[in-house]
């Protein structure tokens, strides 16, 4: 597997680390794992929450183009989406709280896996842009999630502004960043003591709240592959593989 995802756990709060040496980018193998660490932790008693973190430069550059160029077939392309639809469903029904640590620019499904965790913390750096109508595709299988987080108005800007980026500033302000920072070590101490203060709360009552968080939401185990479904179609025509195999 090109890239790797790793979770450790210290002090009751679980770490996951993924990194993909093109952006962070996120091609099936990583989606899979990233979906099983989520799993993992969930399920670990001595982890209390959980944080999301990325190596390098970029937190996440979103869908792995890499992949998408070698699609050659339906199935191919809809099992690639599925990976998005599927570590979003296991988000939205995990039981522990999850923070989203973003230190750098998020693209695409990037910017869908932190909408579908609970509380995230950005830089200046952290930058926001859905590049997907660009290259003939659409955020289908993470606008359920974005959409509930920074609303339709805000997201329906974000999909049709695909080749700029928007500033951290914008993404605090439209609530996709809960708090936001000039640097990652004002950041790190605010994140460490949020992390801190959630792991003591008592495990069932932090369960029931992020119940109560995500109600209305049962639908996404339905609506998500159907999402996928269109995308995955878009993805073999002639106009999008001509702009994928061009960048």
């Amino acid at each position: 597997m090109e890239g790797s995802v790793r979770l450790a756990k210290k002090n009751k709060i679980g770490r996951i680390l993924f990194s993909h040496p093109k952006g962070n980018s996120l091609p099936t193998s990583l989606l899979h794992e990233l979906k099983h660490q989520f799993e993992t932790a969930d399920r670990d008693h001595d982890i209390r929450v959980i944080v999301l973190e990325s190596e390098g430069n970029a937190f996440c550059a979103g869908a792995s183009l890499t992949e998408l160029k070698q699609i050659k077939n339906l199935d191919q392309s809809t099992a690639f989406f599925m990976g998005f639809a599927h570590l979003i469903n296991t988000l939205r029904k995990m039981s522990k709280f999850v923070l989203a640590r973003v230190h750098g620019k998020i693209v695409g499904g990037g910017v869908g896996l932190v909408s579908a965790c609970d509380y995230a913390f950005a830089t200046e750096a952290s930058l926001i842009k859905l590049s997907e109508l660009s290259i003939g595709l659409g955020p289908y299988v993470i606008e359920p999630a974005l959409s509930r987080k920074i609303g339709t108005t805000a997201f329906a800007q974000l999909s049709l502004d695909a080749v700029s980026w928007k500033k951290a500033e914008w993404g605090f302000e439209k609530g996709l960043y809960a708090e936001y920072f000039k640097d990652e070590t004002h950041m790190d101490e605010v994140l460490n003591q949020k992390a801190a203060l959630l792991a003591s709360y008592a495990p069932a009552a932090t369960k029931e709240l992020r119940k109560l968080h995500w109600k209305d939401t049962d639908h996404w185990g339905e609506l998500l592959p159907k999402n996928a479904q269109i995308t995955a179609q878009l993805a073999l025509s002639d106009f999008t593989q001509k702009r994928i195999k061009s960048i």
